[in-house]
């Protein structure tokens, strides 16, 4: 009995030392088709959303979020409109449901009016399914005011993981951040809200404003005005970034053009 136990466990050990060799083979087979280099990528890699754009020329773009209140959209198209300042508009499905004649003024007027989502949602919370059935709800909403489906998106809150932004670019949707942030939300004065703009942009840039913010109207003049004074042509985000050829988005979030 002793001598069928023994055998027993010699052909168990026996068994496990193949088994350990074989693990070990693919290990390193796994090794040579370089495997840890493609986890490594993908562990510090990150998906951004396009923060600014590198450019030679000096160009810039002011955009404007609509998500809750209507007190100044007129206002803002008139005082960009003074200036011939063609801009961009992120507004929320359920803001372009409320305000149609506001969405209606924007486009009119020549600006682009784009997609915040449809109902201002924390979008890392959201499924890829839920994200496709959001972007596209307000799409729509768009669409059927302008005729003009949206292709950039701007995450709500500037929420994002790499699912949102890679289901986003599967889309076929531009997610778009901002390089520039007036802190206009914050409901600063006028004064500082224009120094802070001002102090910042640099060829390229995307800077952010709200529809409703308190002191925006009277920031407006002078940012636009300082601007144009240094030589800077104010453009929608549509016509700043690159929509042809081969690019790259670094690590800051800057769109990068590649030599073809």
């Amino acid at each position: 009995m002793r001598e069928k136990l023994q055998k027993l466990l010699g052909s168990r050990r026996w068994l496990r030392t193949a088994v350990a060799l074989v693990l070990m083979g693919a290990v390193v087979v796994l090794g040579m088709v370089g495997l840890p280099r493609v986890v490594e990528a993908a562990s510090t890699e990150r998906a951004l959303p396009i923060y600014c754009v590198q450019q030679e020329e000096k160009l810039a773009s002011l955009t404007f979020d609509a998500a809750w209140g209507n007190e100044d959209t007129q206002q803002l198209i008139d005082i960009l409109g003074e200036y011939g300042v063609k801009a961009t508009f992120f507004v929320v499905g359920a803001w372009a449901e409320k305000y149609p004649e506001s969405v209606k003024a924007l486009a009119d007027a020549g600006h682009e009016v784009m997609n915040h989502s449809d109902d201002h949602a924390h979008f890392s919370a959201l499924s890829e399914a839920e994200i496709r059935a959001n972007v596209t709800a307000c799409n729509e909403k768009v669409a059927a005011v302008t005729g003009v489906t949206p292709t950039l998106f701007r995450c709500p809150y500037g929420e994002y993981d790499d699912h949102v932004i890679t289901t986003l670019f599967d889309m076929g949707m531009y997610p778009i951040q901002w390089d520039v942030d007036s802190l206009d939300w914050k409901e600063i004065p006028a004064s500082e809200i224009a120094q802070r703009v001002l102090d910042r942009v640099e060829p390229g840039s995307i800077v952010l404003f709200h529809n409703a913010a308190l002191h925006t109207p009277e920031a407006l003049p002078e940012i636009i005005e300082t601007l144009q004074s240094q030589g800077y042509t104010l453009v929608p985000v549509s016509q700043l970034i690159f929509t042809e050829g081969d690019y790259e988005i670094d690590h800051t979030g800057r769109q990068i053009p590649l030599d073809p």
